[in-house]
């Protein structure tokens, strides 16, 4: 029989999992999967009969409904490559090849079909998704970012995955926005260059720890049309800038309130997501009832 167990954030505290990860231990060279992300630890080995509360687990695991945020990508990728990587480390039985292979496929089609990942979920993706929305070429767009973070190093990957390569980093410290701009093939200007570098801006985002206004109605160029995000708390931009008839201005509510949106609309979708696991346990537990006799 296949056999399990697990350690998540649903049923353990960070603790429990770190010591249920240094002190469990299978029989010496039991072939099994070790699925460890920073939500959860889990083992599975055996061979045989799968108990259906195994698959319906894997099931909903791969599909994202059992995460903190609900229908990530993520999880996928990880369960794929620990499923691999124990393939490659032991001869697995028939049975978690089946499992494995099966809850792939439907972690891949719940996602398809229910569309649960779709939609931002982070601040960083909110700024993209409100980007893409407004038809901006990123390709083309002259993007200049102020403050270095983590926030901010997030955004400047997802648009280097977009291409969009026309980015400039300012900081308060030069040095840091110089170490930046050099890990993601970027350009640094001291702050002092601000108002010369906004005249020709498509895209602003700001995020800096400021106590006080960085931007004002005078450093908007009334020429060139400008989106701006403000995603500094307290704000960054001065609020009559959004008056502007060249401006958009989204701030930290806006995105905030995107990614809740977004959220609602994925709980939304784990109705439909879950009738298809459903279906797929059911289809899983006939076909594998039939084999077995």
């Amino acid at each position: 029989m296949v056999h399990y167990i697990s350690k998540s954030q649903s049923n353990s505290t960070l603790i429990e999992r770190e010591d249920f990860l240094s002190t469990f231990q299978l029989p010496s060279n039991t072939a099994h999967v070790r699925l460890q992300t920073c939500d959860r630890v889990e083992f599975y080995w055996g061979e045989g009969t799968i108990p259906e509360n195994i698959y319906r687990h894997l099931f909903s695991i791969v599909s994202g409904l059992d995460s903190s945020l609900i229908g990530e990508c993520a999880i996928q990728g990880q369960v794929k490559t620990c499923y691999e990587e124990a393939a490659q480390k032991f001869k697995l039985s028939a049975s978690l090849h089946k499992l494995f292979q099966t809850a792939l496929r439907v972690g891949k089609r719940v996602r398809t079909e229910s569309t649960i990942s779709q939609g931002a979920i982070s601040h960083s993706q909110a700024v993209i998704e409100c980007l893409l929305s407004e038809k901006i070429q990123l390709k083309n767009a002259l993007i200049t970012m102020l403050g270095i973070n983590k926030l901010n190093e997030d955004i400047i990957k997802f648009l280097n995955a977009k291409e969009a390569f026309s980015i400039f980093l300012g900081n308060r410290y030069f040095e840091k926005a110089q170490d930046m701009a050099e890990k993601y093939q970027c350009k640094a200007f001291h702050f002092d260059e601000m108002s010369s570098f906004l005249e020709y801006t498509d895209v602003l985002i700001t995020a800096t720890s400021a106590p006080h206004i960085v931007v004002k109605p005078e450093h908007i160029s009334t020429k060139q049309n400008i989106i701006i995000f403000d995603l500094g708390f307290p704000r960054d931009v001065d609020e009559r800038i959004g008056n502007m008839p060249n401006v958009t201005l989204y701030n930290l509510e806006d995105i905030k309130n995107r990614v809740h949106q977004n959220m609602e609309a994925r709980r939304h979708k784990m109705l439909l997501a879950n009738e298809i696991i459903e279906e797929e346990i059911n289809l899983f537990s006939h076909l594998y009832t039939i084999k077995e006799v």
